[in-house]
């Protein structure tokens, strides 16, 4: 789940409402590259009645990774019940947020430069401190201003990778990542690594290789895999010891997949718990 802390648009107490009416006993928390909205849905857990509710706080990592055909590639890396604490961690996501903002704002004085009604100063305001900021907070604001009729058409004409308005950014590596995550007491899954549609995807030698060097488990269920594709996953994960995983990548308006779309086994989630020393379960 993705919440206002990054780029979802569900308050993180708003998700416990959602998840409690999907009839959800658990879900988990992954804003990109902030832990800002933990506390707030803990105590959202703790204030609701009748409900057993259960929250894995994590976070969704940007990682660059070798892509295992002679170049690199983007990876998102799900990072679980670590402690936030961890200076080298919390380090790296100041400095990806940091980033990400510097990013953001750059692409919004160049749309507005060039016409588009988007208030640059207006959107950073906006924005909750610890936020990274990322292209759906300008893919809403172009919708607001009538330049495009959805966050989907925004991206497609405007923000995507390559668009005309794009900016790179500077990822962590994926094995630092990792790494990182493992010394923090956490877990880490290789978010949607077969989603086609998202562009170049890692290879399964470079999957292998990131099982060896720490990763714990894959993402099998996504509403971006087909069936071929998960069932390569699945394999895979059977293979090389990884744990399966799934999760609706839950963004409230942003995206059209409902939460609770695909789903983790309780067995997967026994299985990456057990090795967790950061962070515990809320709930």
């Amino acid at each position: 789940m993705h919440s206002t802390e990054s780029d979802g648009t569900d308050e993180p107490a708003d998700l416990v409402r959602v998840a409690v009416e999907a009839g959800l006993d658990t879900i988990a928390l992954t804003d990109h590259d902030t832990t800002a909205g933990w506390r707030e849905i803990e105590r959202a857990v703790r204030e609701q009645d009748g409900t057993s509710l259960r929250v894995v706080p994590g976070a969704e990592l940007s990682c660059t990774s070798d892509d295992g055909q002679g170049g690199s590639v983007t990876v998102h890396l799900l990072a679980y019940l670590f402690d936030p604490e961890s200076q080298a961690l919390a380090d790296e996501q100041l400095r990806l947020r940091s980033e990400r903002r510097g990013r953001l704002e750059q692409m919004a004085r160049r749309m507005a430069a060039d016409g588009f009604p988007v208030d640059p100063d207006a959107l950073m305001a906006g924005l909750p401190p610890d936020s990274p900021g990322g292209r759906p907070h300008l893919a809403r604001a172009l919708v607001e201003g009538g330049s495009v009729e959805t966050v989907t058409e925004a991206f497609d004409k405007y923000l995507r990778t390559g668009g005309p308005y794009y900016l790179p950014r500077t990822d962590t590596p994926v094995e630092r990542a990792i790494e990182m995550i493992t010394e923090a007491g956490g877990v880490t899954v290789l978010a949607h690594p077969f989603a086609a549609s998202r562009g170049r995807s890692v290879t399964e030698d470079v999957i292998a290789d990131l099982a060896d060097r720490g990763l714990r488990g894959v993402e099998v269920e996504h509403p971006d895999h087909g069936d071929e594709a998960r069932a390569r996953l699945r394999g895979l994960a059977a293979e090389l010891g990884l744990v399966p995983t799934g999760g609706s990548d839950y963004h409230g308006t942003n995206k059209s997949i409902a939460m609770g779309s695909r789903l983790t086994e309780e067995q997967s989630l026994e299985r990456l718990t057990a090795e967790c020393t950061g962070s515990a379960i809320i709930g």
